[in-house]
């Protein structure tokens, strides 16, 4: 099963996707993809580990970028995934890269290994279209990258979650 949570920052969606990856029996992997570059971000990943218990979730890898050979490379290893957070994942190729095509690719590539893998998922991404037209164009990419990797997965997925506030809605 792939199961899609989106939201806007700070709407909850790590905690309620956290919770649903809990409601599965077996072993549990949660794919860290932050990558901490300043103190906002050692902060938040500090958050984040502080409100994980580490008594439900067997195993932790921390992958910037190597997302798709990751999953495939848990198939007979882990019954439920979560990754947190796919935008982030994509900020850090789109920096990486600093070209469209290397990351619509590499989201291609995801797509793909989700469809091989053999265990349950829940993928984290933010909603960043809903604001203002951003001002620079690094931050138009980003936007555009992002609304397209969100309607591919969410046409994937079998389960998506909007969630607003700490409360979700099932859209899928």
């Amino acid at each position: 099963m792939i199961i899609l949570v989106s939201g806007g920052t700070r709407s909850g969606k790590s905690k309620f996707a956290q919770l649903k990856a809990e409601l599965f029996e077996g072993k549990r992997t949660y794919i860290a993809t932050a990558i901490p570059i300043d103190d906002e971000m050692e902060k938040r990943i500090k958050i984040h580990k502080q409100n994980r218990d580490p008594k439900k979730w067997e195993n932790l890898i921390e992958e910037p970028y190597d997302i798709p050979e990751i999953l495939i490379k848990l198939n007979k290893n882990t019954d439920v995934a979560l990754i947190d957070c796919i935008t982030i994942w994509l900020s850090n190729l789109l920096l990486k890269f600093n070209e469209i095509k290397k990351v619509l690719d590499r989201v291609n590539d995801l797509i793909n290994s989700l469809k091989k893998i053999e265990y349950n998922i829940i993928l984290v991404t933010n909603e960043v279209g809903m604001g203002i037209v951003p001002e620079n164009k690094i931050a138009r990419i980003f936007r555009d990258l992002s609304g397209i990797t969100n309607q591919k997965l969410a046409e994937i997925s079998d389960e998506f979650y909007l969630v607003f506030s700490g409360y979700h809605l099932r859209l899928k």
